[in-house]
């Protein structure tokens, strides 16, 4: 195809400018042509049915007269800086009309493929005037994209030809994980997460620095009963202690293949920066120092350890853009390299694939000699296929066979998740949608019980 066809296609494709006949005039010139060859068969002269059809063609681009210039258009885009992965945003493109004419207008813009496009927008411009176009886009993988043109078609009011121009209006917009639950936790955390009773709060007696007081709930301690404030409102209260802080959090994130596993919504990685960004979240509200290390087959990402809200927007700018690897993740690799750059003790909280992770024998003994120095959690996402296939009623042969196989999956694991507990390696696995509320849970109850 040479480059004068390429570009008459692009112009037919919205993508390109120039002047294009409308509908309205091809169903016009169509039903001319036919009257013009029924006339032909009845004796008109075939120079007459060209010097018409000419004629009519020519007519028609007077309609060009009553329709604004480009040069009179001017175009703006407010596109947010960042989007938060599968939530929907507002997108506004303000369209000024200086021209005395008034013009029909369809526009697409130039969103990227992985963005729903509600195109094209239809509407209707007065003379003189601007009018703000809003369409709605969720964007649905993380990452930078750059947002480059909009393209713009447009009318008179006879309709018979429309001009289309490309406007170039270079924007780039980063698309972050989901932080409905970090938000959530920040702006409540006792009913994001319910853990002013006995489930969370075990903490030892006598333990921590003093933080407030408080109602009693079932599961508190009655020597911790405030008696003067219990007195002055007539309700029983008690003192509130809460762990010292300053203590070290180190998120580690698996990137390897096995994170790339498709749930209900998103992936495994998906999810596990999400409950990543929540950990996080909590441990800099409570005054904790948080690094984070992503990695798959080598290290992606290092954020040094530091305190204060604002290290969360690093945190956030470090590793908003991780990509699934497609090859094994080398856990020998990232302790060894963590013996290095983690020197004070800390809670190492991994975000991986548990069943993949067992059968790494080699990392065993570097998390033995981790284990002297910090302490080990390991988060992972429950197999709802494998506990489906467990609690499946074997009605055939076949179904009786898989069901065995599951079991016996399942079987393999917890023995070998026994032993890597037995050393001092806590594994647990929770439901996708509860990830991020367990690991919460469990970062503050070890925060709670003084385990660092």
């Amino acid at each position: 195809m040479t480059k004068s066809l390429k570009s008459l296609w692009a112009r037919f494709l919205f993508q390109d400018r120039g002047i294009l006949p409308a509908k309205r005039l091809l169903i016009l010139y169509l039903i001319l042509s036919l009257v013009f060859v029924m006339c032909a068969t009845i004796g008109l002269s075939w120079s007459y049915v060209i010097t018409f059809n000419i004629l009519t063609l020519c007519l028609s681009l007077v309609d060009l007269l009553f329709s604004p210039s480009k040069t009179q258009l001017a175009f703006t885009r407010a596109l947010p800086k960042e989007m938060e992965r599968g939530l929907t945003y507002p997108i506004e493109i303000e369209v000024n009309n200086f021209s005395s004419y008034s013009l029909l207008y369809r526009l697409k813009d130039g969103l990227p493929q992985s963005f729903d496009r509600p195109f094209p927008l239809k509407g209707f411009i007065p003379k003189n005037s601007a009018v703000v176009v809003t369409y709605h886009s969720t964007a649905a993988v993380r990452g930078e994209y750059q947002v480059q043109k909009l393209y713009f078609r447009y009318r008179s009011r006879l309709g018979l030809w429309e001009k289309q121009t490309t406007v170039s209006l270079p924007e780039s917009v980063k698309v972050i994980p989901d932080l409905t639950e970090t938000k959530q936790f920040l702006e409540n955390a006792q009913s994001f997460l319910k853990y002013e009773g006995l489930h969370i709060r075990r903490q030892r007696s006598g333990v921590g620095d003093f933080s407030k007081i408080r109602e009693f709930v079932v599961g508190d301690d009655p020597r911790k009963i405030n008696w003067r404030q219990t007195a002055k409102l007539r309700e029983i209260m008690t003192n509130d202690y809460e762990p010292e802080h300053g203590k070290y959090v180190t998120i580690l994130i698996d990137c390897g293949r096995m994170m790339g596993a498709e749930l209900k919504k998103g992936n495994r990685l998906e999810k596990a920066l999400e409950a990543a960004l929540t950990v996080t979240a909590a441990a800099l509200k409570k005054g904790d120092y948080v690094s984070v290390l992503a990695f798959s087959k080598e290290i992606h990402v290092f954020v040094p350890p530091a305190k204060g809200m604002a290290h969360l927007q690093t945190i956030l700018h470090a590793i908003y853009n991780l990509k699934v690897d497609a090859a094994e993740s080398n856990y020998s690799s990232v302790l060894r390299y963590l013996e290095t750059v983690q020197k004070k003790r800390s809670l190492l909280l991994l975000f991986s694939d548990v069943r993949t992770f067992l059968h790494e024998e080699s990392a065993l003994a570097y998390l033995q000699r981790l284990r002297q120095r910090h302490l080990f959690l390991m988060i992972g996402i429950e197999d709802q296929t494998l506990l489906k296939r467990v609690n499946d009623v074997p009605g055939t042969v076949q179904k009786a066979m898989v069901k065995s196989i599951a079991q016996q999956q399942l079987l393999i694991k917890k023995r070998e998740k026994n032993k890597w507990e037995k050393q001092g390696l806590q594994m647990i696995e929770a439901r996708e949608e509860k990830l991020a509320v367990t690991a919460v849970s469990h970062y503050i109850e070890i925060m709670n019980q003084n385990l660092l």
